[in-house]
């Protein structure tokens, strides 16, 4: 999609409406598509496909290493589960048994993270995955993915549906900024170029997608010609797309809704650093727990705008 074409709409349609859309088709294709729950189908809109696919879906309570030990007893038996929970849910509390029992035994297992970083909102801080990513990352082979808008979200659940092994989707749950047209492909292991520029490149991934866009405009109204990336594949990573940014504009700054440790900056720094090294500033929560408050609000406490990335694109740039 062309700079021009992105209007910063919201998305009419949920996240949560997508991803309970999208299993209800890939279960009723496919009976080996089972979809686990830990008690909150209604957070993620399973509720309403429940009654059309009564025998592929399990509410396993609030239990959510007993999930990932069940969704490892269904891979073993040859079904495909979807498991979802909120973010936090989904790795810390779960790890071990995602990491041992899962991917440790080499099983197909697909896991949707909801409410991901701030969006958890009035669930506050102990709901606040700023280190999902990070987990997930470490573990051996598994793909990881954070999607932007529901366009997306249904095209990463089918091509994981569609390979092997441990995917993990990281994602909000309500209403995205709509970035791409239906039928647009999101191949593993790359990043999208939503907007080229020669000063600096803006690489962001979900939610902070949008914010990196505004940025951009507005540093187009101060002379400065930005970059932005969508990286949506967090691991594997778009490494040939990092050094042509690097390349071509010798300035990078990542932004994410997550911890600056361990989630997209560490990504991009690693990959960068051993290929092409060049300024990297990471822009993401620094040292904090998370907290209640709305989704505005915690943009701002966290420093997760357009105009932290403005101010940081300029400071970055005198230096240079």
């Amino acid at each position: 999609m062309s700079q021009t074409e992105i209007l910063l709409e919201k998305d009419p349609l949920e996240m949560r409406q997508a991803y309970a859309e999208t299993i209800l088709a890939l279960a009723q294709a496919d009976p080996n598509v089972i979809a686990l729950e830990a008690d909150l189908m209604s957070a993620i809109s399973t509720n309403k496909i429940q009654a059309k696919i009564p025998d592929q879906i399990i509410n396993c309570g609030i239990m959510e290493a007993n999930m990932m030990g069940i969704a490892a007893g269904l891979s073993l038996t040859g079904r495909i589960p979807f498991v979802h929970t909120f973010a936090q849910f989904a790795t810390r509390r779960a790890f071990d048994q995602l990491f041992v029992s899962c991917a440790y035994a080499q099983l197909n297992v697909k896991i949707l993270g909801s409410d991901a970083g701030i969006t958890a909102e009035h669930n506050g801080g102990t709901h606040m995955s700023f280190e999902d990513l990070g987990l997930v990352r470490l573990i051996p082979q598994a793909t990881v993915y954070e999607a932007s808008d529901s366009t997306m979200l249904k095209a990463l659940l089918q091509q994981s549906y569609e390979e092997y092994g441990i995917h993990y989707i990281r994602t909000i749950r309500k209403n995205a900024v709509k970035l791409y047209e239906e039928g647009e492909s999101f191949p593993k292991g790359k990043g999208k170029m939503l907007r080229n520029g020669n000063d600096i490149a803006l690489v962001a991934s979900g939610l902070m997608v949008s914010e990196a866009i505004k940025a951009a405009n507005e540093l187009k109204k101060r002379g400065i010609d930005a970059m932005v990336i969508d990286m949506y594949s967090i691991k594997p990573i778009d490494a040939d797309l990092l050094v042509k940014a690097a390349k071509q504009t010798g300035n990078i700054i990542t932004i994410e809704n997550h911890n600056v440790i361990g989630g997209l900056g560490s990504a991009v720094a690693e990959t960068l650093s051993e290929i092409y090294p060049v300024p990297i500033k990471r822009l993401g929560v620094r040292e904090k727990f998370g907290q209640v408050g709305l989704t505005e609000y915690l943009k701002n406490y966290y420093g997760l705008t357009a105009n932290e990335i403005v101010e940081t694109a300029r400071e970055l740039l005198r230096k240079k």
